[in-house]
C-alpha cells in the first residue's frame, strides 16, 4: 500500500463562495466543496521548509504551488485582472523551470510554476 496522490487542498476562508469563484475566474480551477477539479498528471514537490524560511510570508503557515503551461501569458491576464504579478529575473528560466507569485483575495501566497520544457 502507498499514498498515489494528493487529494485535496482544504483550507478555512472568510468567504468560501467568493474565494472558488476567484481561483475558477482567475486560474481555471474548480474549487468548491462539491466540485473535483481533474489535473493532469507530473511533478508535485512535497517538502516541509524550516520555520523560518524567507521562501513565503512568515504569517502564512504554507504556499501553495501550481503547476501551468504559457506562464508568460497566464501573467499577463492575471495582471490585466488586476492581480499583482511578482516576477524577477533569478525566477526565470531556472534549470526547475520558470516561477511567479501572485496572492489569492485572503493573501495566501501562490507560486505559479512552469517546468522546463522536456
Amino acid at each position: 500500500m502507498t499514498v498515489t496522490a494528493i487529494g485535496g487542498l482544504f483550507f478555512r476562508s472568510r468567504d468560501p463562495e467568493a474565494r472558488a469563484a476567484w481561483y475558477r475566474e482567475h486560474l481555471g480551477i474548480e474549487a468548491g466543496q462539491t466540485d473535483v477539479w481533474q489535473q493532469e498528471a507530473g511533478p508535485t514537490v512535497f517538502a516541509p521548509f524550516p520555520a523560518d524560511t524567507d521562501y513565503f510570508a512568515a504569517d502564512q503557515p504554507f504556499m501553495l504551488n501550481l503547476r501551468v503551461t504559457e506562464l508568460d501569458a497566464l501573467a499577463t491576464a492575471l495582471a490585466a485582472s488586476g492581480i499583482a504579478v511578482e516576477r524577477r529575473p533569478e525566477w526565470s528560466a531556472t534549470e526547475y523551470g520558470s516561477f511567479a507569485r501572485i496572492h489569492d483575495p485572503e493573501g495566501l501566497p501562490i507560486e505559479l510554476w512552469e517546468p522546463p520544457a522536456a
